[in-house]
């Protein structure tokens, strides 16, 4: 599960790392607001994918009129598919030295693996083809932590002259690592500017397995899958523009093959598992729905544990909110009273597989 940066640098700052001073805002006026305080700002749209910078999604205002202008601007994007719905305003840091460091996990070696890089801000990918000796590794034992003298070797590697600030902020990250069950934990540009050194950026992933443990709010996360599961689902999303929600595994599999089939692709899909009640229904609708470049949504129900009467209750109670065509396949439990309540309201269903995996992907495609 990915942090959105804001989260991941309130994390650092407790921790402390240095970080920018900035705030949350969700509207322009906010922004605006923000700017104010601080003066010289950054603007940074809080999505969960990279190349926010290359996509338009991160700009520098100097005064809070241009950090309305584009904090609208920004508000009104979508990266990579995804909405922006929040940005952190925080302090412009004119870098000097811009550095890479990241904590991961080497599965090869069964320990952290510290990586650090002369040259940050940039694709850390490509530093390491074009420009491999750029690039330091130091493995991590479990049982003993990061030893000083492994801080300062890394950062006399980076930069001799700022090698104590650089070896603490080694020791806090690793701390943050270790302590919020990571995959990763990343600082790029690890910067210095004129006031000392700073996180511009914060990435950290926290293991899937390990979430139990933790204890993020959904804000902090913004992930669906988190969502879902906390309603007792599973939310998977691809990169394509039918959304599908279904009961099972096996019958999640089939409906994305046939929607393939039928050329077809598949934006996600929701496993609203047996027995499916009216409100987790709802639920999987306003997650399956909230994606923008869906076209048209398919619900696959086969209903043993899951009674059809109660999946119908829970698309009639949330069907006013889809802004998408809906096609609905209902089979086994309640089928009859099911089909009954949504043919009431003029929804039309499909009596197979194969007849809605094709009606979707043709209302998918109708506006092609």
């Amino acid at each position: 599960m990915k942090l959105y940066e804001y989260a991941a640098k309130e994390i650092f700052s407790g921790y402390g790392i240095p970080v920018p001073r900035g705030n949350l805002a969700v509207s322009a006026d906010e922004a605006e607001e923000i700017t104010r305080k601080l003066g010289d700002v950054v603007i940074k749209a809080q999505v969960l994918v990279g190349g926010r910078g290359k996509a338009g999604g991160i700009a520098r205002a100097k005064d809070p009129q241009e950090a309305n202008r584009n904090a609208q601007r920004i508000l009104g994007m979508s990266i990579k598919g995804l909405p922006v719905k929040k940005l952190l305003v925080e302090e412009y840091k004119k870098p000097q030295i811009e550095m890479y460091l990241g904590i991961t996990l080497d599965r090869r070696a069964r320990c952290p693996v510290i990586i650090a890089s002369s040259e940050g801000g940039v694709d850390i990918e490509e530093t390491a083809k074009k420009s491999p000796q750029k690039i330091v590794r130091k493995h991590i034992n479990l049982l003993t932590g990061v030893h000083d003298y492994q801080a300062r070797t890394l950062a006399y590697s980076l930069d001799r002259k700022n090698a104590t600030a650089i070896a603490d902020v080694i020791k806090k990250l690793y701390s943050v690592f270790i302590e919020y069950d990571c995959t990763l934990a990343e600082i790029n540009p690890l910067a210095f500017a004129a006031q000392g050194i700073f996180a511009l950026d914060a990435k950290m992933v926290i293991d899937d397995s390990a979430l139990f443990r933790q204890n993020f709010k959904v804000e902090e996360t913004g992930s669906l899958q988190e969502i879902a599961k906390k309603s007792g689902m599973s939310y998977v999303g691809l990169d394509g523009d039918i959304g599908c929600i279904v009961n099972g595994a096996g019958l999640a599999m089939a409906t994305l093959d046939m929607i393939k089939v039928n050329e077809g692709k598949p934006a996600n899909f929701m496993d609203v598992r047996a027995g499916a009640s009216a409100e987790q229904v709802k639920t999987a609708l306003r997650i399956v729905s909230s994606n923008r470049n869906l076209k048209a949504l398919i619900i696959n129900i086969f209903g043993g544990l899951t009674r059809c009467d109660e999946v119908a209750r829970g698309i009639i109670d949330v069907i006013p909110e889809i802004k998408v065509p809906l096609v609905i396949r209902l089979a086994g439990t309640n089928e009859e009273e099911g089909r009954r309540m949504l043919e009431t309201h003029g929804i039309i269903l499909a009596s197979s597989t194969e007849e809605a995996t094709k009606a979707v992907v043709e209302l998918g495609h109708s506006d092609r």
